[in-house]
């Protein structure tokens, strides 16, 4: 061996060619790519400034002036003057409480019989399609032609609830000038109306717990009346929360059925049923106060918020409260 071959370094082996791989995009391709989703949401968040979050902001700043409804370019500002206004309104705080008690007439009787109307459609029955379609004909009956219908039922002379009454020795009730009678009458219209509406979403949840446990509680020698509180009710929290607060919702908002009863933005002579809505148009469309309706709207909508806050923080401390068992 010389020297020369000794001393010679060994070659190193060719490189394996690299990969080639996809082709990079360009750069107007990736940038269509990064911005695409919030392209696809801008038709969405477009509507929402221009007809939710603009009218709600400029409701608060119209609530802080004296604007007239016949002269809208005269503003004088107030403050909170329009919401010191209220609070010494006899008729703000009975609008406030018919708008209590109208929603508790209404929302209690309607979510109990969605829930026994949703028991009963999860059996399994005969023409269960129809009785299923049926429940959302009164929510697809509109407002106008509803509460017509119901005037004419709850009349005072030639009504068929008095006639119905005076069978057993009722005698006739004035329910469109009776405080009581006049809040039970509007209610029985908002309870007609969204029972069915309630009881499909009821069963929709009722139709997504597991059927294992129905048949583990079975076979404990559960009746049917304990699978309905102890396996039933506990997988249906999420859907009563969910109605529960929709329904507040819809009672704080009430203005179609107390207006079309009698025809009477006061809602009755003495204001016995004028909810905050009544009172709301009232203001601003019968008194031509805007300011002080922008007022009325906002309290409306802070009590929404207060409310739904409660029934989520008490939903929520519920759950906390049984995971913790």
């Amino acid at each position: 061996m010389t020297l020369a071959s000794s001393s010679a370094k060994p070659i190193a082996p060719p490189r394996p060619p690299r990969a080639s791989g996809p082709p990079r995009p360009p750069v107007l391709r990736r940038a269509w790519r990064s911005v695409s989703p919030y392209a696809y949401l801008a038709p969405f968040f477009t509507l929402f400034a221009a007809f939710g979050l603009f009218p709600l902001v400029y409701t608060a700043f119209v609530s802080l002036y004296r604007v007239e409804l016949q002269t809208p370019g005269d503003m004088e500002w107030r403050g909170l003057g329009n919401y010191t206004a209220l609070l010494g309104d006899a008729f703000f705080w009975t609008s406030l409480r018919n708008t209590f008690t109208i929603g508790v007439l209404s929302t209690v009787p309607q979510l109990l019989m969605a829930l026994g109307l949703a028991h009963l459609l999860n059996y399994k029955l005969r023409g269960r399609t129809f009785f299923r379609t049926a429940m959302l004909l009164p929510y697809a009956t509109s407002v106008a032609a509803a509460t017509l219908v119901f005037a004419q039922l709850f009349g005072r002379d030639f009504g068929l609830v008095n006639y119905v009454l005076g069978l057993v020795g009722v005698g006739p009730v004035d329910w469109q000038n009776g405080t009581v009678a006049s809040q039970i009458a509007v209610s029985s219209i908002v309870v007609w109306r969204w029972t069915g509406y309630n009881a499909l979403i009821y069963l929709a949840g009722m139709q997504s717990i597991p059927h294992e446990l129905y048949e583990a509680a079975e076979m404990d020698g559960a009746s049917k009346w304990r699978q309905f509180l102890h396996v039933t009710l506990p997988g249906l929290r999420p859907t009563i929360v969910f109605t529960v607060v929709v329904s507040t919702i819809g009672a704080t908002q009430l203005f179609g059925e107390p207006l079309l009863f009698e025809g009477s933005v006061s809602g009755g002579i003495s204001h016995q049923y004028q909810t905050l809505g009544l009172y709301l148009y009232e203001q601003g469309w019968g008194f031509f106060h805007l300011g002080r309706a922008a007022a009325i709207a906002w309290v409306m909508f802070l009590m929404i918020l207060l409310l739904v806050g409660a029934n989520a923080l008490i939903a929520r401390r519920r759950t906390r409260k049984e995971a913790g068992r």
